[in-house]
This record gives C-alpha cells, sequence and structure tokens, in this order.
C-alpha cells in the first residue's frame, strides 16, 4: 500500500522535528525525574508490535521504583505516582520518548498502542480478526484513544484497533491525530476508570499480575 511507505517517512521526519523543538523540555523533564525520585529517568518495557515482534517501548518514568510490588492497576490518586509523575501523564509528556521508537522503527505516531506480551492475553489467545491490530506499527496515539482511552474494556479497544486496521488512510490519521491534540489539551481520559481498573475485585488471578506489572496503567 503506497499510503504506508509515504506514513511511515512522514513519521521519520514529523519525529525528528518533535524530538529537536521538544528537546529542551526533554531536558527539563529528564532532570526533574532524576532530582526527586532515584532509578531510570525513562520506563522500558516489553510489548508486542508490528506482526507480534517484541519490542521494547520507551517512556518517562512516572512511578517510584519497583512500583508493581504494590499488587494495584494504576489508579486515579495512586500513590506510587511521583509528582512529576503525576504531571507528565496529565499532560502525556511521558509519551514523547516514543518518537525514538517511531525512528528506529518500532512504532507509529498514528497507530494502535501496543500492548503487553501478557496482558490483555498473550499473542496466541487473540482471535484472527483481533490479530489484524498486528498488521500495522503500534501508535502513540490511536483511533480507540480518541474513542475512550483507559474508559474502554478490552475487546471494545482491540475492535477499534481492528476498525482503523481496515480504513487505514491519510484522512483517518488527520482525523485522529487532531482529535488526540484535543484530549489531551483537555486531559481527558488519562486515568483507568473502568473495569479494566478494578482487577482485584473479580478472581482471576493471572488477569491481576498481569495488571500489576504495567507501570504504565495500559495506555
Amino acid at each position: 500500500m503506497f499510503y504506508k511507505k509515504v506514513k511511515r517517512l512522514l513519521d521519520i521526519v514529523l519525529s525528528l522535528i518533535g524530538l529537536t523543538i521538544l528537546s529542551p523540555i526533554l531536558l527539563v523533564v529528564a532532570i526533574a525525574i532524576k532530582l526527586e525520585s532515584k532509578g531510570p529517568v525513562i520506563f522500558q518495557q516489553e510489548r508486542l508490535g508490528l506482526n507480534g515482534k517484541v519490542f521494547k517501548i520507551y517512556k518517562f518514568r512516572s512511578m517510584c521504583v519497583g512500583a508493581e510490588k504494590s499488587g494495584v492497576y494504576e489508579t486515579k490518586g495512586d500513590a506510587r505516582v511521583t509528582k512529576v509523575g503525576k504531571f507528565i501523564r496529565k499532560t502525556s509528556i511521558d509519551e514523547f520518548p516514543q518518537f525514538v521508537n517511531i525512528i528506529k522503527g518500532d512504532m507509529s505516531i498514528i497507530g494502535p498502542r501496543p500492548t503487553l506480551t501478557y496482558h490483555p492475553w498473550p499473542i496466541d489467545e487473540y482471535t484472527r480478526v483481533q490479530k489484524k491490530r498486528f498488521d500495522v506499527r503500534p501508535g502513540v496515539t490511536g483511533w480507540a484513544q480518541v474513542n475512550g482511552r483507559k474508559g474502554l474494556p478490552w475487546n471494545k479497544r482491540i475492535e477499534y484497533d481492528t476498525e482503523y486496521v481496515d480504513n487505514l488512510s491519510f484522512g483517518f490519521d488527520l482525523k485522529i491525530f487532531f482529535r488526540t491534540i484535543i484530549k489531551v489539551l483537555a486531559m481527558q481520559d488519562n486515568v483507568n476508570v473502568s473495569e479494566t481498573a478494578k482487577v482485584a475485585t473479580d478472581n482471576n488471578q493471572e488477569t491481576e499480575i498481569a495488571a500489576t506489572k504495567e507501570e504504565s496503567g495500559a495506555k
């Protein structure tokens, strides 16, 4: 598909521009994270990418080191989130390091958000239709993110992802881009409020363990 080639070129160019323009902000955030709490500035986590290939996603660390040991999914008022972390999460600045993922070829600006290797379920447990979400590079933002993001149950998120793949186009990407800007400025849907955040209330221990390991709250 011709647009996929154009999309890749646009991703690289826009990411390089973004890193250049935002470099002062990135530096300030990195220093603030380091001064507030011990640990690395960048949080890395394995995610599923294009064709189900595993890669490491980059984010600014927004939680204290070892946060996953507390055994809860990140929710509103989570004490594990640092003061700097609260700000960069609300403003989505924690996602900026993913420009590097885009340049490397792991991700795209627009696409399905990359899922964990084990959550909501391993790749071999996705249905044939659901696996279509892996036919494109995962994105920093996507169709599911502008239609509810963390307020959506996983089946619905993936439904939006496959809809995106089926209708991939420049116009669709542009629509998602501008809706994302509105969401970010309004600081909407950046906290888990649905049943995905209440894993401890059910008896599915495997899901609970998977959820507690995700420092980012499954953005």
